[in-house]
């Protein structure tokens, strides 16, 4: 048998569980609401859940919540259902309603507003009474925060619910107005540290980019710091150099290649934007921009993926200038920061802000960082400012000593004599030498001498073959024999004739052809031997006594096919005498030219002095005298044009070197060789070079 219960405790029990399961249910989305308040989300969504739960929990047809702003009134964000309510429809009713917020934000309680209370009134003071002219309940809770009133969240709630149940409606708001109130001071507390950071960020930018006057020093902090503080991927300075513009820093890049097509496209880029004097905003539509502007956007962007782009002009504005002038706009621009946004992603929070920021600080640095530099003579001005140290009374005896030391010096450079000589470069040679050239065209067969090998005059160093003399001899050959031929054949018409009558006028036509081809034959006979003679030819031999000189030779010209007049090799005799080539840098020449026309003037026979060293014996030093200038100048080597000297010596020297300088000495050995141009001032002997060069690559440009 089944327990029984009372009547009364059972009606009271499904109750008792619904209340219970209500209950839980308004604490699940309170504690939603919580959970939102805690997150980092927008006042909308906030509002959004705020508003939603808090209408699921009430069992509410809708619901507005208001933020009050200064100086604007209320100001809806979230509603629901609101056109129910019929407010829209009569602006008396609104002005009633508003009155009424009003007063409960002034009061800070929160408010049961029965329906259609408080209205009363005809014409034109209707709307001059608090009240409610809807047909809801109208529960209002305040929003308080330690500023006030911030808000006011209000329930459109239906009628006819007992009076506890209404106080219970109001506790509910109470509680969901505390969780927003919190809500409110946490993000201003974010918005306040948030603020703090971007001030502390701006304060550190203002102070590094006026740090410097100098325009690439300053770029790259523009660059670096500017990032930081818009919150972007990439920040690049491009400066205005005259008529072009240079890529000078790109954040987070110390270097960079300026000849990568990224940087060649946002460098033209630049230009563009630049010459327009407009500011260029992409964020991926270039529909409404100039035809030239909308290529260089495409072009860039293609190569670098960019997702968002500004570049905006940095310029220089005097006092008094108009920014409606445009020429004037387009005159003064310094360069063009480019931000760049290379991810999709939110933007920071005061985004047109900062980059004000930035932009306007940019422009300044740049500005003083120009005029600074333009400036006459500002490096030594720089140093002399520095200097001020040098002058205190405890360095004041340093400083005067070490002025005299430099004066002294500097005196000394301009006025001590020196020997002033030109470095060139030689090579040490036989004096007696040949170049072997090929006398006729051909292939080379074989090569009989080879590198360091001695010859004797007329002895064969290679063999030649020519194919048309093969062909000119066959040909000879074969006209040859058809002569013998023909005149044999007329010789026996001769004999046979003269042992039987014939006619007068015959024997004496064969007698004329006879002599003919006897003729012919001795012409033949004399281009064959010619032909023997040229073919002689074919055999390269040596023009005098002495050893080949020229390296690998062998590989050089056998088995090719050369020209008359190619150069095959040379041959030298060291046993006689060695001399040198030396080639003097043209540049040099001058002075070669005005000391020997010097010397010249008092002996028309006089010749320059030369001292060299040979490399295999760089502690022996050798005297010389140049003996021909040659009058045309040859690429040589790294030197560029040089002309060549011959300079003789005592052979003497290198007999005191090597015991015997034919076997000891190479053919073509370095020398350096230093040719005596009389005296100079020290210092011009030191710095000729570098006078010479200022004269030549910068004055003569202007």
């Amino acid at each position: 048998m089944s327990e029984q219960y009372p009547a009364a405790e059972e009606s009271r029990l499904p109750d008792d569980e619904a209340i219970r399961r209500a209950k839980q249910e308004i604490q699940t989305l309170v504690a939603e609401v919580d959970a939102l308040a805690k997150r980092e989300v927008e006042p909308a969504e906030f509002y959004e859940g705020l508003l939603n739960n808090s209408i699921a929990a009430l069992a509410a047809p809708g619901g507005v919540v208001w933020t009050i702003e200064e100086g604007a009134g209320f100001r809806l964000q979230y509603q629901v259902n609101l056109q129910q309510t019929g407010l829209a429809r009569d602006p008396a009713a609104q002005m009633q309603h508003a009155r009424l917020l009003a007063q409960i934000a002034e009061k800070g309680e929160p408010s049961l507003t029965p329906p259609h209370s408080g209205v009363g009134g005809a014409g034109d003071d209707r709307d001059q009474v608090a009240a409610n002219p809807t047909d809801f309940l109208l529960v209002v809770a305040p929003i308080l925060t330690d500023e006030g009133v911030n808000g006011l969240v209000e329930i459109f709630q239906r009628t006819g619910a007992r009076p506890t149940a209404q106080k219970g409606y109001l506790r509910f708001l109470v509680q969901i107005c505390e969780i927003a109130g919190e809500y409110l001071k946490t993000r201003r507390l974010r918005h306040f540290v948030s603020k703090q950071s971007l001030w502390e960020q701006l304060e550190s930018f203002t102070s590094l980019v006026h740090e410097r006057l100098d325009s690439r020093e300053t770029a790259y902090t523009i660059a670096n710091e500017g990032r930081r503080l818009i919150g972007c991927d990439r920040v690049t300075v491009v400066l205005r150099k005259g008529s072009s513009y240079v890529v000078e820093a790109i954040s987070g890049q110390d270097t960079f290649d300026k000849r990568s097509n990224v940087v060649r496209l946002l460098r033209n880029l630049s230009r563009v934007v630049g010459r327009s004097g407009e500011d260029l905003w992409y964020t991926g539509d270039t529909s409404d921009l100039a035809p030239q502007v909308e290529k260089a956007v495409n072009a860039y962007v293609d190569e670098s993926h960019t997702k968002q782009l500004a570049v905006l002009p940095l310029r220089e504005i005097e006092p008094g200038e108009e920014e409606e002038d445009t020429k004037k706009r387009r005159e003064n621009i310094l360069g063009v920061l480019v931000i760049e946004q290379l991810v999709d992603g939110q933007q920071p929070e005061g985004l047109m802000q900062r980059v004000d920021v930035v932009r306007r600080h940019s422009g300044t640095a740049l500005t003083n960082a120009a005029f600074h530099e333009s400036l006459f003579l500002m490096p030594l001005w720089r140093t002399i400012g520095k200097s001020r140290a040098l002058v205190a009374a405890r360095n004041l005896p340093k400083t005067i000593a070490a002025a005299i030391a430099i004066t002294a010096a500097v005196a000394a450079l301009w006025l001590v004599p020196y020997d002033f000589t030109v470095t060139a470069d030689a090579k040490l040679l036989p004096e007696v030498r040949s170049n072997v050239f090929a006398e006729l065209d051909g292939l080379i067969t074989s090569v009989k001498k080879t590198h360091g090998e001695h010859v004797a005059a007329g002895e064969v160093l290679a063999e030649q073959r020519s194919t048309m003399l093969d062909e000119q001899q066959a040909a000879l050959n074969k006209e040859l024999n058809t002569t013998l031929t023909d005149l044999n054949s007329v010789k026996s018409l001769l004999r046979r004739g003269g042992a039987r009558s014939q006619q007068p006028s015959e024997i004496a036509s064969r007698t004329a052809e006879k002599e003919r081809l006897e003729k012919q034959l001795e012409g033949i006979n004399r281009q064959i031997a010619l032909h023997e003679e040229i073919r002689k030819k074919l055999l390269i031999r040596s023009p005098i006594d002495g050893e080949v000189v020229t390296w690998r030779v062998k590989q050089l010209i056998e088995g090719r096919t050369v020209r008359t007049g190619n150069r095959l090799m040379e041959v030298a005799d060291p046993t006689h005498g060695w001399e040198l080539e030396a080639y003097v840098p043209e540049a040099k020449m001058g002075h070669v030219i005005t000391q020997l026309d010097e010397l010249r003037q008092t002996d028309p026979e006089a010749q320059l002095r030369v001292t060299f060293i040979l490399a295999t014996h760089p502690a022996e030093k050798l005297e010389g005298r140049v003996v021909k200038i040659h009058s045309n100048a040859e690429v040589e080597g790294e030197e560029g044009n040089t002309v060549r000297m011959d300079v003789a010596f005592d052979q003497d020297q290198l007999k005191k070197l090597v015991a015997d300088p034919a076997r000891d000495l190479k053919f073509g050995a370095d020398v350096k060789v230093k040719v005596h141009c009389g005296r100079a001032a020290i210092g011009y002997v030191w710095f000729h070079e570098l006078w010479e060069f200022i004269q030549s690559r910068i004055l003569f440009r202007f």
